[in-house]
């Protein structure tokens, strides 16, 4: 990876010339730039640009991208290298269409280069409908993935971003979806620091990210897109931000009609502009030019607002004034190229997690003649994608896959099995009106594929797909409608049967556990992830993934979903044993660690070296895990401080040197002050969690150093 972000030099010379063209404005012409829709000012030549655009997981809502599994999926790879490489691939793809739409006079919304990603945000319960979104329950795996993925995004450039990211949504985010508009997050200095803020932090001070999104609710009693607290004291004054800020969209409204901590819409635009907020995602700017001849508003701090925003478009490239970008040529025949989908492809290969094996993976082509593949999610193009997507010129559902792997030499047998939360598939028939069709194919196949979960139109966000049952999240972590039903006339069969998951959150799982053969996490594996996930189940690739999230037995082992403290949460906090626990996946092929030492420097880091080899009869990849528990009362679990990917070929060994910086060595107390413990911490270094349920699951245990 380059150290290069972007040259301090152009930096300062893009803010003067954007200060420059900001006093050549009237208040009502700068006024107007404060919208996501900014107009064009044409007696300046300036071009109308709107702001608001997406790169979750590939160029989305403009037509035609590459669109790579969902985030929470892609986290799964715990591969730095290879989100930074995601990154540069959407960049690619964003300037490619951006410069054809140009070509066109096309400024429409979604085709601007400043994207709203990554979310950054902690799933800390698995209920959150927009869990998907982000890279897990993690603040470190965040941090890591969230850094590299904006790296890529924004490129090394010395002269010009590639693109701007934005991490989001700023701070302490995380469902209820349907409480979000008025919902007040209380959260103690401790867990802020802990936990909720980590990711922004690195999003901030080590990949440089151009913007930063406030989120929908308030934060001990601040609305976050107004907050003092957060804009001010935090984001700029200590962390030093200099980019730009922009709202979520239509919160500023949320102010007096959700939160009700100000009066109307002058008031509100006044709290949001006061404390930083640079852009409005929506409409309630068009209030400014008013609050500000009312004096609620300076016209200095409209015109520092607005320096940043042109800093960002100068930064781009993309006023009408700027120099040639190394960009401007990029073909639109990079969208959704075979190049590009050749990555897609190996990213979901890299994430997808093996969660049971009894031996019957890998299949073997010559050793079945009959395969069916059965459930609503087999065919279910909506779930290999998850939501912020773009549009695919190919998608490949598992059905396909599995019948494209196969060929001619396998029968595949098929049945939907039942709707994916409905009691039936047709409204005319009686309930469970697929039943019979599944046992039907699973008495005539030699081994029986289960295609089950949830797909974007059961967990999103708050109006965007249509959950009828809780504004996106989950109102349990069953199995929806008869699925459950169809899983245990599976087993019932008496055939081998193996489970194919794809969700973008965890659900209880616990029948499979007990009963099926296998069972594997493809999470919402992207446009290719169906052939993906064929290469896997008949051993072509290896899996490799490890859950960014903890699968939980039951909804009673976790707090209350509108409780934020984190306590009880995630593998930090829990204490029940989890059905499958974070950092956990298992291979085709085996791993073991050797000659593991632990070297501390002068400055307070350390340096753990080990040694892996690949022990097992298949090439594969595995990620070496360091956790470090702080050894007193009221502190986390051992909570992962560094990882590292690796690739082997059968009896092929590798050492490798992971650092853990100061701040691995320390915690928090309740006032949130930082205090570094280096002797009182202890070093575990394995390829799992160094959990019981892990060991108990993998058969390994971590090396511990103290």
């Amino acid at each position: 990876m380059s150290e290069v972000i972007f040259n301090a030099e152009k930096n300062e010379a893009f803010r003067e010339k954007a200060k420059a063209l900001v006093a050549k404005m009237t208040l009502s012409e700068k006024c107007s730039q404060m919208l996501n829709w900014a107009p064009a000012i044409e007696r300046l030549d300036i071009k109308a640009y709107n702001w608001w655009n997406e790169a979750l997981h590939g160029v989305a809502r403009a037509g035609v991208a590459t669109v790579f599994p969902q985030a929470i999926t892609m986290a799964g790879s715990f591969d730095e290298d290879l989100m930074e490489e995601v990154g540069d691939a959407i960049a690619t793809e964003g300037r490619a269409k951006y410069n054809m739409q140009q070509q066109y006079g096309d400024t429409d919304i979604y085709k601007g280069l400043t994207f709203w990603s990554p979310n950054v945000n902690i799933f800390r319960d698995p209920r959150w409908g927009r869990g998907h979104e982000t890279y897990g329950e993690d603040p470190y795996l965040t941090s890591r993935l969230g850094v590299r993925f904006i790296n890529g995004l924004q490129g090394h450039d010395e002269n010009h971003m590639k693109a701007a990211a934005c991490a989001k949504h700023f701070a302490v985010h995380s469902g209820p979806e349907d409480l979000r508009h008025f919902f007040n997050a209380e959260v103690s200095k401790q867990d802020l620091y802990e936990t909720y803020l980590p990711a922004f932090e690195a999003c901030v001070k080590e990949a440089k990210v151009e913007a930063v999104m406030g989120a929908y609710n308030r934060t001990n009693g601040e609305p976050c897109c107004g907050s003092k607290t957060l804009l001010q004291d935090i984001l700029r004054d200590d962390w030093g931000f200099e980019g730009h800020v922009t709202s979520d969209c239509w919160a500023i409204k949320d102010f007096y009609e959700g939160h009700k901590v100000v009066d109307g819409p002058l008031e509100s635009v006044a709290l949001a502009v006061n404390n930083g907020c640079d852009t409005n995602c929506g409409n309630l700017f068009s209030y400014l030019e008013e609050a500000v001849n009312k004096g609620l508003i300076k016209e200095e701090t409209i015109d520092q607002a607005l320096v940043r925003l042109f800093t960002t478009r100068y930064k781009l490239g993309i006023m009408a004034d700027s120099e040639p970008t190394a960009f401007d040529e990029i073909s639109y025949l990079e969208v959704d190229s075979p190049k590009m989908q050749e990555l897609n492809r190996r990213v979901a290969l890299e994430s997808m997690v093996l969660l049971k094996n009894d031996g019957l993976l890998p299949l073997k082509k010559e050793k079945v003649s009959t395969i069916g593949v059965i459930g609503p999610n087999a065919n279910n193009r909506r779930a290999l994608v998850g939501n912020y997507e773009g549009t695919s010129s190919r998608y490949v559902t598992v059905l396909e896959g599995i019948q494209d792997y196969v060929g001619e030499d396998v029968r595949v047998l098929y049945s939907e099995g039942c709707h994916l939360c409905k009691d039936r598939v047709e409204n005319l028939a009686v309930e469970n009106d697929r039943i019979s069709e599944v046992k039907g194919v699973c008495a005539a196949s030699d081994v029986v594929i289960c295609c089950l979960g949830l797909d974007s139109g059961l967990e999103g966000e708050e109006g965007d797909q249509g959950n009828q049952y809780a504004s996106g999240d989950k109102p349990s972590l069953d199995l929806p409608g008869l699925q459950q039903q169809v899983l245990e006339a599976a087993v019932a069969s008496g055939k081998p049967v193996i489970l194919v998951l794809l969700a973008g959150s965890a659900l209880a799982i616990g029948y499979a556990n007990e009963h099926a053969n296998a069972i594997l996490y493809g999470g919402y594996p992207g446009a290719q992830g169906g052939a993906a996930i064929a290469r896997i189940l008949f051993g072509e690739n290896c899996p490799e993934g490890k859950l960014p999230i903890t699968f939980y037995g039951s909804l009673d082992e976790i707090p209350e979903f509108t409780d934020y403290s984190m306590k009880g949460r995630t593998y930090r906090y829990m204490q029940n044993k989890a059905l499958y626990p974070f950092g956990y996946g298992l291979s085709y092929t085996s791993f073991a660690l050797s000659e593991t030492t632990m070297d501390r420097a002068a400055d307070g880091s350390a340096v753990v070296r080990t040694t892996i080899e690949n022990t097992g009869e298949y090439d594969g990849a595995d990620v070496i895990q360091v956790y470090v528990k702080v050894e007193r009362d009221n502190t986390p679990n051992p909570q992962l401080k560094a990882f590292k990917k690796v690739a082997l070929k059968k009896g092929e060994k590798k050492t490798l040197e992971l650092v853990l910086p100061p701040k691995a060595f320390g915690y928090f107390d309740e006032d949130a002050n930082w205090i570094e413990v280096p002797q009182e911490c202890t070093v575990y270094v394995g390829l799992a969690q160094p959990d019981a349920r892990s060991e108990e699951l993998t058969g390994h245990k971590a090396v511990v150093i103290r």
